[in-house]
Formats: structure tokens, C-alpha cells, sequence
């Protein structure tokens, strides 16, 4: 991974002493220049304060460019709107992974890989009935995910190539079945075994909906809607989770321990639970009659209530992943026919919010969450089963990332510093004389 030579220099200076220190700055191919600070607490004796890094490189990465003030999201170059529109989530998977799009040949290995791995050790199921049934299947999820370095040491050495991408190819592959298992078991119906006539999107909705007395046959609309929610949440820049992957993995712990950390940040609401939040909040409002009382209750700073699923913590534009699942969000209802008063609340939600100059004026849109909580809500997944397939998407991301942070020779152990507010030294007093 090449970096680029400092492009300037900037200059810090202490008033009270009338020391100066040179910071280099290093420029990426796209995006705000950096200032490098390696060096600045052996130079300086200072660190710096950036609670939530929001201000803070922690690494040089080539997956994933975000340019929030424009609405811009990039795959190793490619637009998330050509990649949604002209690709299935294996050419993405197979970008993510090894840079470049796949030729014919070469994707059509690449699925054949993906497809011969889906299946997982029978002896798993075995961890599913430890769980109650009414376990939240992310923390099924994160249970099993780290298990599966029990039942696969042949793919847990990271210092080696070759077991660092079977390790990736089993995770990508596992991940829907390990997915659909945690929803079958919660609703007490056998597992479906994964089947290699059916593509990634199809073969997960047939183990999660299907059973063994009749076939289960997923509508194309359905079935490219699936396809897009896992292109669009495949991978987000140094996200919460993300990082967490990143920072689990510069410890030197195993790819499936890294992963399962990574699906325990997701869990988070202000994370991965953002389109669960969606529903709950349509919940909330009940009824169409109620949207403009909650509309001023979320111009109301004082107010508690928020509008889930406008804006977003990047983007201060309109979510580019939102306006391909728009359509897709669209195409699902109408193929569907789906009849639910609360999928009708969304639509009436959505034209008034972006109707409302409030929200306009803001640039509060409909995002990326908004859309496929309406979409998995016509489909007939549960609310609980959101993350989870945020989660399925995220992890050819993550192991992208791993993958690229595992090979950085610049990286490092993380271990971020802090401000220190608590008690200075204090002398130490016996338990009978406090």
C-alpha cells in the first residue's frame, strides 16, 4: 500500500515557550488532506482530543471513498449508483476483496467459491438450541460467528495469504446461512440446508422462508431488492463497526473472533439497528392523521422524539445509496401488493417530510435505513432480523478492511489515548479509618 509524500508542512507553536514543530501533511488520491501526527507526543509531549475520531485518520485505506457534503459514495473507484444498477453482490463482493470488477470467468469462479462454502459443520446446530428461542438473533449472531473459529483452524493463521481469503470466501458464504438458522430458530421451524442451484440473494430467502414440504419461490423483485440491500450496505468507510473489526484485528486475533466483534458494534441503535428504529418510530406515529403532530415534535429541540431514517451522520446530502433502493423500495410494494397501514404511513411520511421546508431546507432525506425498513417490513422479515442482514451485507466490507489492515506495515496495535479528568495521586487510607 503506497502513501503519498507530504505535500506541505504546517507549523504548531507554543506561545509560552516559543517552540515551533513542523507537521507533515499527506494527501490521498481524493478528499481533505491529513495532517500527520505520529511523531506529535515524542515532539511535542501533547496528544490530541477528538472524542469519537470524527476528526481522525486511523489508517490509508483504498476500498471505500465517502464524500458526505456531495453525496458521494466509491468502491475502489466504481459509483454505488453503477454498482447497484449494473452488478449483483457477488461482482461487488469480488471488487471489495481483490480490487478490481471480475471478468465472466472470473465471476463465475468466484460464485462457484462462495456457492461450496454456504454450507456450515451439522455439529453447529448444536449452539442454536443452547440459545432461548426468544434470543435476539443478533446476539445468536455474535455467538456463533466467533464459534466458527472451533470448527475451522485451517483459515485462522492470518500471517498466511492463502487462509486469510478461505477464511474471507467462508465467512461471505456462511454469513446467510448462519442468518436464516438464527431466524428459523426462532420461530421453531426446521433449518434449510443452503442450495447450489440458487443464487446468494435467492438461496438465503429460500433457508429463511422456505420449508421442507414445498419450494419456496422468491419473486425477482424481491430477489433484486434483496441483491441491492446487500450491494448498498456492503461497506461504509471507518464506520463504528468497521473500526471495531480494524482495531479487534490489529491485536492479531483470529478473522472470526474479528468479525464477531464487528457484528457486537452493529448491534448498536445508533448503528445497525437505525432501519429497526425506522419501524419503531412508524409504530409510534400509528397512524397518517398523527404525522404532522410528529413532524413539529421533531422541529422541537426540546422534544425527545426524532424523525428515525432522515439525514444521516455523513451524508449532508441526500443519501446516494437512498435513491437506488427508492426504486427498488417501489417496485417491492407494487410487486407485493402488500396491503399494510403502516408501509402506508411510510409513503405518506416520506412525501411530506421532503415536501417540508424544514426538513428541505436541512437537508433531512429519506436514507439508506428508511427504505429498506419498508422493504424488509413488506417482505415478512421481523423487526429483530434488520441488523442481521445489515450484518450479512457489512461483512465483505469487513473482511475487505481486515484484509487491507492485516497487510498495512505501518499498522500498528490500536490504542488510542485519552484526557485524563479523574483524582491525581492520593494517599492511601485503611478500610477501619474511612
Amino acid at each position: 500500500m503506497s502513501k503519498s509524500e507530504p505535500k506541505k508542512t504546517l507549523k504548531l507553536s507554543d506561545p509560552d515557550t516559543g517552540d515551533s514543530w513542523d507537521l507533515s501533511v499527506l494527501q490521498g488520491s481524493t478528499g481533505p488532506d491529513v495532517i500527520d501526527i505520529r511523531k506529535l507526543y515524542a515532539q511535542t509531549g501533547y496528544f490530541t482530543y477528538d472524542p469519537g475520531f470524527t476528526s481522525t485518520a486511523s489508517c490509508d485505506s483504498e476500498v471505500t471513498y465517502i464524500d458526505g457534503d456531495e453525496g458521494i459514495l466509491l468502491h475502489r473507484g466504481y459509483s454505488i449508483e453503477d454498482l447497484a444498477e449494473h452488478c449483483d453482490f457477488m461482482e461487488v463482493c469480488y471488487l471489495l476483496l481483490r480490487g478490481e470488477l471480475p471478468n465472466a470467468q472470473e465471476k463465475e469462479t468466484f460464485k462457484t467459491t462462495i456457492t461450496y462454502h454456504t454450507m456450515v459443520h451439522e455439529q453447529m446446530s448444536n449452539f442454536y438450541r443452547g440459545f432461548r428461542r426468544d434470543a435476539h438473533p443478533m446476539a445468536v449472531m455474535v455467538g456463533v460467528v466467533g464459534a466458527l473459529s472451533a470448527f475451522y483452524h485451517d483459515s485462522t493463521d492470518i500471517n498466511d495469504p492463502e487462509q486469510r481469503m478461505i477464511a474471507s470466501h467462508r465467512l461471505i458464504a456462511k454469513m446467510p446461512t448462519i442468518a436464516a438458522m438464527a431466524y428459523k430458530y426462532s420461530v421453531g421451524q426446521p433449518f434449510m440446508y443452503p442450495r447450489n442451484d440458487l443464487g446468494y440473494a435467492e438461496n438465503f430467502m429460500h433457508m429463511t422462508f422456505g420449508v421442507p414440504c414445498e419450494e419456496y419461490k422468491c419473486s425477482p423483485a424481491v430477489a433484486r431488492a434483496m441483491d441491492r440491500i446487500f450491494i448498498l450496505h456492503a461497506d461504509h468507510e471507518q464506520n463504528a463497526s468497521t473500526s471495531t473489526v480494524r482495531i479487534a484485528g490489529s491485536s492479531g486475533a483470529n478473522p472470526f473472533a474479528c468479525i464477531a466483534a464487528g457484528i457486537s458494534s452493529l448491534w448498536g441503535p445508533a448503528h445497525g439497528g437505525a432501519n429497526e428504529a425506522v419501524l419503531n418510530m412508524l409504530n409510534q406515529i400509528g397512524d397518517k392523521k398523527n404525522i404532522p403532530e410528529f413532524l413539529e415534535r421533531a422541529k422541537d429541540k426540546d422534544d425527545p422524539f426524532r424523525l428515525m431514517g432522515f439525514g444521516h451522520r455523513v451524508y449532508k446530502n441526500y443519501d446516494p445509496r437512498a435513491k437506488v433502493l427508492k426504486k427498488s423500495c417501489d417496485e417491492v410494494l407494487k410487486e407485493l401488493n402488500v396491503s399494510d397501514p403502516l408501509l402506508e404511513l411510510a409513503q405518506e411520511l416520506e412525501q411530506i417530510a421532503l415536501s417540508d421546508d424544514y426538513f428541505v431546507e436541512r437537508k433531512l432525506f429519506p436514507n439508506v435505513d428508511f427504505y429498506s425498513g419498508i422493504i424488509l417490513k413488506a417482505i415478512g422479515f421481523p423487526t429483530s432480523m434488520f441488523t442481521v442482514l445489515f450484518a450479512l451485507a457489512r461483512t465483505v466490507g469487513w473482511v475487505a478492511q481486515w484484509n487491507e489492515m492485516i497487510t498495512d506495515p505501518n499498522q500498528k496495535i490500536g490504542r488510542p489515548r485519552q484526557l485524563y479528568t479523574g483524582n491525581t495521586k492520593r494517599d492511601f487510607v485503611p478500610i477501619n479509618q474511612r
